[in-house]
């Protein structure tokens, strides 16, 4: 897996794609305060002299971490009771010396609070919730209720495992989403009770209620900056942490969720508004138009599909000619393909992070190892189908092995050689929208940010091009079937 991704990113620097580029790299999760936060680092260490970018919404908290220990990113923001019990399973206390003290032998600095808490809480429908009579979590257990939380607080144990067992909860049905689709899914009626972010817009937007936490099983969550050594060397970094620590409070940092949420800014603006008001900074943020921004993530999508694509010919083409020859060693070569087209794509993303880091490298990887079967099987049977009669001739025409494939086998499987690659193509360009979940953007980035913010627009400025692309493949490799295969063997 390491060699085909070292081939893979090899590709991409010969023409530029992998690229490191300079200063300093603030990640965020995939939420909407996470990624103000980190337009609000990147900001004011622009303030600084700093150059920075902002590599948005990577994921949860392991993708990030691993990310910022690996050198994939300098910078994010977390909170402290996540540190203590995702991050340093429950090691050491939420307090931020404690915390400060275990991260500094891994590496990784940790500024002092940002001012705000934005705590876990169980919530419900205020009506709902008082039409059941129901206050605090321990009520819930005497109610049938339709549970559905966050994918992340499902599997957390300061999450959902942990709920359950402290307050003894056996819900009938307990469903696993997006957070953002969840505050919906409870606004509909569909869902009883989720999990929230005290500092959410939407709490006061669907007139939601905070259970109370009775038995006072959330550690608290107060929000900080963790980065690593290039960040911790660089003093207009330093400079703006220190102005950023106990700078927001909760009230701030709910006025510039709404303002995205709900009022439809963009994180960047809400970030310099607040950087303005706070320290007078004239920063100016200007939102790219549509036309712009489809044509930015078109380069970066094509970018991912086509690299992936052609390197999944030049690996696959020869292997499945080679497996057509021999029958045995063939069938192994097609059912290795087989089981890594049965790895889902999420899962061989995250598995890709931790060795070829975020952005673009994993992303191709992926696609390559998704264009490898299609390609492979249609070059097989491509060949494997021709009539035995036809390869006898070429045999009594004294043509050698060489000769043979390039003048009889090749043309005459061509026909379903391009059939794969197409296959390969259209699947690419909708498996390559995934690719915006770990930093290498194309056109999953504006249907990502488009479920986020429940903007349909957005979603379908993403859905329509990647469609579109989608199309296009096809005809492409139509007229180039008009120029590979020969008149008398072309549909």
């Amino acid at each position: 897996m390491r060699f085909i991704g070292c081939v893979v990113c090899m590709a991409a620097f010969a023409t530029g794609g992998c690229a490191a580029p300079e200063g300093l790299v603030v990640g965020s999760k995939a939420f909407t305060e996470g990624i103000v936060l980190g337009e609000l680092v990147r900001l004011r260490a622009s303030d600084y002299g700093v150059p920075a970018r902002h590599e948005r919404q990577l994921g949860g908290t392991r993708v990030l971490w691993n990310a910022l220990l690996a050198g994939e990113i300098d910078a994010y923001v977390d909170y402290t009771g996540t540190i203590a019990q995702e991050i340093l399973g429950g090691a050491v206390g939420a307090d931020p010396v404690s915390l400060r003290e275990a991260l500094s032998d891994m590496g990784v600095g940790m500024s002092d609070p940002l001012g705000f808490g934005n705590t876990y809480a169980l919530g419900m429908l205020r009506e709902r919730a008082s039409q059941l009579g129901i206050n605090s979590i321990t009520d819930l257990a005497n109610h049938p209720l339709q549970f559905g939380f966050s994918t992340e607080f499902m599997d957390r144990p300061d999450g959902w495992p942990g709920v359950r067992d402290r307050y003894r909860l056996a819900p009938e049905s307990v469903t696993g989403l997006d957070h953002d689709l969840a505050y919906r899914a409870l606004a509909a009626g569909e869902l009883d009770v989720t999990d929230l972010y005290t500092t959410d817009a939407e709490i006061r937007a669907f007139d939601l209620v905070a259970l109370e936490d009775d038995r006072a099983f959330f550690p608290d969550y107060r929000a900080v900056v963790l980065y690593g050594v290039t960040a911790a060397s660089t003093e207009g970094f330093r400079s703006a942490l220190v102005d950023l620590e106990g700078a927001i409070d909760a009230a701030a940092m709910i006025a510039m969720n709404a303002a995205v949420r709900l009022d439809g800014r963009g994180e960047e603006v809400a970030a310099a508004e607040f950087l303005s008001d706070r320290f007078g900074t004239a920063v100016t943020a200007v939102d790219d138009s549509a036309g712009e921004r489809i044509a930015s993530r078109t380069m970066e999508h094509l970018w991912l599909v086509a690299v992936s694509l052609f390197a999944a010919m030049a690996l696959a083409i020869p292997a499945g000619l080679w497996a057509a020859h021999r029958p045995r060693l063939g069938a192994l070569v097609l059912g290795v393909g087989g089981i890594v087209q049965t790895i889902p794509s999420l899962a061989l993303l995250v598995f890709l992070v931790p060795v070829l880091g975020i952005g673009a490298p994993p992303a191709i990887t992926a696609l390559f190892l998704y264009s490898l079967l299609p390609i492979l099987r249609n070059t097989v049977t491509g060949v494997t189908t021709i009539s035995p009669h036809l390869l006898e001739s070429a045999d009594a025409l004294g043509l050698s092995p060489s000769a043979r494939l390039r003048l009889v086998e090749l043309p005459l499987a061509s026909p379903s050689i391009l059939a794969g690659i197409k296959t390969a193509a259209v699947i690419n360009v909708g498996t390559a929208t995934l690719g915006a979940l770990i930093g290498a953007g194309g056109y999953g980035q504006p249907i990502l940010t488009g479920i986020r913010l429940a903007d349909t627009a957005l979603i379908l400025e993403g859905a329509i091009p990647a469609a579109a692309l989608a199309l296009v493949a096809q005809g492409l490799f139509g007229g180039v079937e008009k120029i590979v295969v020969p008149r008398g063997l072309r549909l």
